[in-house]
């Protein structure tokens, strides 16, 4: 296994998902360790972990960039960033992209992001969407965002074996520290193998995977076309029936 980011090979490993979050996703053993390897696996150099490692590659995948991450950064320095919190060990890479804006929550809601329609060449999060009231609202916002030809790209943990639930009306389940029961932490989606519903529902025609050690790592990204009105009629739908999609 070689880092995507760093081009090291040198991976250490650790388990990060306890006994209650497992009994609460209602997850078997091989599930929790995949998960386990997605947040727990990281490169011993850069410290980016599995999730980090899918997330840069779909990046460099739309951009046709074969080289490391890092490089990719340094060669990038014209495009406008949009990172929405910080997207893990890969946070540390994307500020060096001069055209790179930090949002974070609670002072930027992805439901309404303050900024113009088709500022961004890049949107990015990780791990952030399972915690959104309205993942298909979010996602609208970042395809609004964007300029056409650019790119949406993110992680959510995801049970390939599984379709994706709504939490409402479960017990409260929180991801962050076990003893962490903060409101951003707070589990709404529980994300599985229809995870590319909601950012099509939000108005992308063009969706993508990409894995690095499946299934620990899997990135959905998104392009937006210059078509205005693609996607409207479900997103209009979802949104006029107050589904929290």
């Amino acid at each position: 296994m070689k880092c995507v980011v760093c081009g090291s090979e040198d991976f250490v490993s650790n388990n990060v998902i306890w006994d209650e979050l497992a009994e609460e996703w209602g997850i078997d053993h091989l599930e929790r360790s995949y998960i386990d390897r997605q947040q727990g696996t990281q490169c011993s150099d850069c410290g980016c972990n599995i999730r980090s490692q899918a997330l840069a590659r779909s990046i460099m995948r739309h951009w046709s960039w074969s080289a490391k991450f890092a490089d990719f950064v340094v060669a990038s320095k014209d495009k406008k960033v949009l990172e929405l919190n910080e997207c893990a060990q890969l946070s540390s890479y994307l500020k060096r992209m001069p055209g790179r804006i930090l949002a974070e929550y609670p002072e930027v809601d992805m439901h309404s992001l303050p900024y113009a329609d088709e500022t961004f060449d890049l949107v990015v999060h990780s791990d952030t969407l399972e915690h959104v009231d309205n993942p298909v609202k979010a996602l609208s916002e970042c395809r609004r965002v964007l300029k056409p030809g650019g790119l949406l790209a993110y992680t959510v943990p995801i049970i390939v074996g599984r379709l994706t639930r709504d939490r409402t009306g479960l017990p409260k389940s929180y991801h962050g520290a076990p003893s962490s029961n903060a409101s951003d932490f707070l589990v709404i989606t529980e994300y599985g193998a229809d995870a590319w519903k909601h950012v099509i529902e939000a108005g992308f025609d063009e969706v993508s995977l990409s894995t690095f050690d499946y299934p620990a790592g899997i990135a959905i990204s998104a392009s937006r076309s210059s078509d205005q009105s693609s996607g409207n009629f479900w997103l209009g739908k979802l949104l006029s029936r107050g589904k929290k999609s």
